[in-house]
């Protein structure tokens, strides 16, 4: 993989905007533009490895995983992991049945402590796979498709020059019997999408930039550092492209996703954790303390946000 330096600069620049323009037509796939023929043809002796990050979902894991394991048994695949976050109902159990490889997230590397979020166990997961491309996929899903990973990791096996992969796809909100269209995603329409507007405009084209389905070569997974919470996605995606440029970074069009949505109140600390990780990749060092929320009878409630951060991997290698 050639990996070319990109700068992050302040400011929307014509040149950022002209250089995105550019880029939006030509990285941006259709998931049908990729079906199982054509991969199957187009992977050759590269490996692939699925990982399934999974915190009791005992009521979707079953199923995804039991679409996938087609993909394997017909070679696309070569490993199908779900790293279980110590599930206290039947999720690890029915990811087993349904055919996957299951293992518990603080099993691994666990001589840095228990895992402390979903970026530390997407951190830990690429270290327990072997393959050349891997691919995370959320285990939350209601309407899961197998074409979701057909076209996570089309880009990365038909053309080299790719190296990271998102997922793009509308989210519709659910409250009680009403559906919004476009009503998920809040996070990333009131804090994600105006800050990498205002300080990396490079990303400005990137439809879901908080997408937990995403895909990218070990070899560039292996040099960057993981928030171990909330922070990850924003981050990885931040720093593959100062890594490997912006003609590396690709997304394809998945359609419609049904996830599982948080309470409002819940989204201050995922808004927190985003926005800690985005201020280190673009001011640099930063100390944050617990996120502080009043309550109605003038009292303070302080919450623990897992914010810190675990080296690339490729450092632990080193003596």
């Amino acid at each position: 993989m050639a990996c070319r330096a990109s700068a992050i600069l302040p400011g929307v620049t014509v040149e950022a905007q002209t250089s995105v323009a550019d880029w939006l037509p030509r990285r941006t796939y259709a998931a049908d533009a990729f079906p199982l023929d054509r991969l199957l043809a187009a992977k050759g002796t590269t490996a692939v490895s699925v990982v399934l990050p999974a915190r009791e979902v005992a009521d979707t894991i079953g199923p995804t995983v039991a679409q996938l394991v087609p993909l394997r048994d017909v070679g696309l695949l070569d490993e199908l992991l779900v790293i279980d976050a110590a599930s206290a109902d039947a999720t690890a159990a029915m990811a087993r049945e349904a055919g996957a490889t299951v293992v518990q997230e603080s099993q691994i590397l666990s001589e840095h402590g228990p895992a402390r979020g979903k970026g530390d166990a997407l951190w830990r997961a690429v270290h327990a796979t072997r393959g050349d491309v891997v691919a995370f996929v959320d285990a939350d899903s209601a309407d899961f498709d197998p074409r979701f990973v057909l076209g996570l990791l089309g880009p990365l096996l038909t053309d080299g020059d790719v190296a990271f992969v998102k997922g793009a796809y509308r989210r519709p909100l659910t409250v009680g019997a009403e559906t919004v269209p476009e009503g998920g995603g809040r996070v990333t329409e009131l804090l994600a999408r105006p800050l990498l507007n205002l300080h990396v405009p490079e990303l400005a084209g990137i439809v879901q930039p908080l997408a937990g389905e995403m895909a990218a070569r070990r070899a560039l997974l292996e040099q960057l550092p993981f928030p171990v919470g909330y922070g990850v996605e924003i981050a990885n995606l931040m720093d593959a492209l100062r890594v490997a440029g912006l003609d590396a970074l690709a997304q394809v069009d998945l359609g419609t996703r049904r996830n599982a949505h948080q309470p409002l109140h819940a989204l201050s600390a995922m808004a927190y954790a985003v926005l800690v990780a985005a201020e280190r990749r673009i001011h640099g060092t930063v100390a944050p303390g617990p996120l502080a929320r009043p309550t109605t009878d003038a009292t303070l409630l302080l919450a623990d946000v897992a914010v810190e951060e675990r080296p690339p991997l490729r450092s632990l290698a080193q003596p």
